[in-house]
């Protein structure tokens, strides 16, 4: 029921951008960015078959083909399986989410959480990685911003396929632990309160943020934390926004969100913090959440987010924070 002993640090690396989200990115880059974040002793990678139709595992595992299968521990997801058939990727709906990978490949996808379709993802997902295992697998975007009001129907049909299906598969031991990964903290907190099956962890993606906190904080991070399972923090700077971008909920930010962030960035300046740091090192001060995993396209902000751990933050930042409201009363900081 924890991941703890098998994640290698508190710093993985998201490779959703990997699949040409936002923009078309060249395979150079993408491989050079994967191979930074190897060589900035990142030895946690996460993937899905969603992020641009299987480009982002085709990419992440041609670089790591090239290093030791036991020195790396890798995630993927299922949910969606990728067919031949091509599709035009821009008019798919992604709930929410629409266009997000407009760049990506055209291969058609097929929402489907059944045990045989999550069977078929993972031999899929195998192949493109070009692994023979995987160590964790998350059941992926079972929630309202991919189904709407439909979401529920959606979680039931993953809680008897796929959930059952990895339950079985982590205690035969073909992969080492199971979880969702969701954007929105409700089906996490459903999932708690299951009897069977019991997953080993959670992704959740932007839920746990300098920017969005208060929903995961009453309820869902208690809960993890008491029955152990850990939490793994997507996004950490809420799509890019808190580190310089202009993305926020996969989106253009909103001009309340902007204002939100240079208040924060202005205290930040005034202590000598950097809004990387503060953005990560929020994210991992839960007792619940165990590790962080940004994604990147340029092999300099993986270097940035090491760094970014590793800056000492002052206490009185958080506390000035606090005091103006900018993070919830109760959410816990990293000591100093």
């Amino acid at each position: 029921m924890s991941i703890t002993s098998l994640l290698p640090g508190a710093l993985g690396f998201g490779t959703a951008p990997l699949g040409n989200m936002f923009r078309a990115i060249p395979d150079e880059e993408a491989a050079a960015t994967v191979e930074a974040a190897w060589d900035q002793g990142i030895r946690y990678f996460d993937t899905a078959p969603f992020y641009g139709a299987g480009l982002s595992e085709i990419r992440l595992g041609g670089v790591l083909a090239g290093h030791p299968r036991d020195e790396y521990v890798l995630s993927t997801k299922v949910g969606r399986v990728i067919l031949d058939e091509v599709e035009d990727p821009a008019a798919r709906d992604l709930g929410e989410k629409g266009g997000l990978f407009e760049h990506g490949r055209p291969n058609k996808m097929v929402n489907d959480y059944t045990a045989d379709a999550t069977l078929r993802s993972i031999e899929d997902s195998l192949k493109r990685l070009g692994t023979d295992r995987l160590d964790i697998v998350w059941v992926h975007d079972v929630a309202q911003d991919f189904y709407g009001d439909e979401w529920l129907a959606a979680y039931e049909t993953a809680r008897t396929g796929a959930f059952r299906t990895l339950d079985r598969l982590r205690d035969e031991g073909v992969i080492k632990a199971w979880g969702l990964g969701v954007n929105r903290v409700e089906p996490l907190e459903l999932t708690l309160d299951l009897d069977e099956p019991k997953p080993d962890a959670f992704l959740l993606a932007g839920r746990y943020t300098l920017l969005d906190h208060d929903r995961a904080l009453q309820r869902l991070l208690p809960a993890a934390a008491a029955q152990g399972v850990d939490i793994v923090v997507g996004g950490p700077y809420s799509s890019g926004i808190l580190a310089g971008g202009q993305h926020f909920e996969y989106q253009k930010a909103p001009a309340q969100i902007i204002a939100r962030v240079e208040r924060i960035k202005a205290l930040a300046e005034r202590h000598g913090v950097g809004i990387k740091a503060a953005a990560l090192q929020f994210s991992l001060a839960h007792p619940a959440t165990v590790a962080a995993i940004p994604g990147a396209t340029k092999p300099s902000r993986i270097a940035e987010d090491v760094a970014a751990l590793g800056e000492t933050v002052p206490a009185a930042f958080w506390a000035d924070l606090r005091a103006q409201k900018l993070i919830a009363a109760d959410a816990p900081v990293p000591s100093a």
